[in-house]
């Protein structure tokens, strides 16, 4: 696979690599390690947190300090979610009813990047994914 050097990470890929690295595919794994930048959007903050607040996910830290180590991991960068993002969202003709789904597909669309996603339906609609 040639160097992709922008990409972003939905919150299943984001989770995966950080927590448990084996659950990525391959190809996966290969283009966050070839990636220059790897953008999480910070709706997966969000998500990441309900999953941990409902007893879905446990990390081995608190959610602030997971935060923190992302925001000093050298090639993250966390994209906020801004009236751009929602409008794209809003436009996406997609009747997936998901709003973080929606909104990290707006993003990857956005920053005109590959999507990490194991997630086939977002794979169906988004062309730029990989897994």
């Amino acid at each position: 696979m040639g160097r992709t050097t922008v990409i972003l990470l939905d919150t299943s890929a984001l989770i995966y690599w950080t927590l448990a690295p084996l659950k990525l595919t391959k190809t996966a794994f290969q283009a966050i390690q070839d990636a220059e930048t790897i953008n999480v959007c910070s709706i997966s903050i969000w998500e990441l947190g309900i999953k941990v607040k409902k007893g879905h996910l446990t990390i081995p830290i608190t959610l602030s300090e997971y935060v923190t180590r992302l925001e000093k991991t050298a090639k993250v960068t966390l994209v906020p979610v801004d009236e751009k993002i929602w409008l794209a969202n809003l436009a996406l003709d997609w009747p997936h009813k998901d709003p973080a789904d929606r909104t990290i597909v707006a993003t990857a669309q956005l920053l005109g990047c590959p999507l990490i996603t194991s997630d086939r339906v977002i794979a169906e609609f988004y062309s730029k994914t990989i897994w």
